[in-house]
């Protein structure tokens, strides 16, 4: 069993104090990586249901705010859609994940997590104009 801690930045240089788990193998996919992420931000927003969801990318009826998400019509969140959201910019280049000092490219990759593994999610912000 081992920890990880989750940090998200963003392009624009913004960096969150980070969060973590613990997990039951060192040794996971990114695919089952990010699962893991979403399904855990889903969890907790489900059980406290604040009016900001602050996870790894947008629900589909939520505008984006200064800290993160809200919903137009608060309701449970899925987090098998969730997860296919963030699967989806993971394979547009939207989302850019780091283990370490390394950026992983493919979702089928298998990463060793030792102790204290911190893996950054790097969300690119689209320029304006252009």
């Amino acid at each position: 069993m081992g920890f990880v801690t989750f940090v998200d930045e963003t392009t624009s240089g913004s960096r969150s104090g980070g969060w973590g788990i613990e997990i039951a193998d060192e040794r996971l996919t990114v695919h089952e990586l990010i699962r893991l992420r979403v399904f855990h931000e889903v969890a907790e927003y489900n059980a406290r249901t604040p009016e900001v969801f602050q996870g790894l990318v947008q629900p589909e009826d939520a505008e984006r705010v200064l800290n993160g998400y809200v919903l137009r019509t608060p309701h449970p969140l899925d987090p098998d859609v969730q997860t296919a959201l963030a699967l989806k910019a993971f394979a547009s280049n939207g989302i850019v994940v780091l283990v370490g000092d390394r950026q992983v490219t493919e979702l089928d990759e298998e990463l060793e997590l030792g102790p204290g593994a911190e893996v950054t999610f790097l969300q690119l912000i689209p320029l304006v104009g252009g």
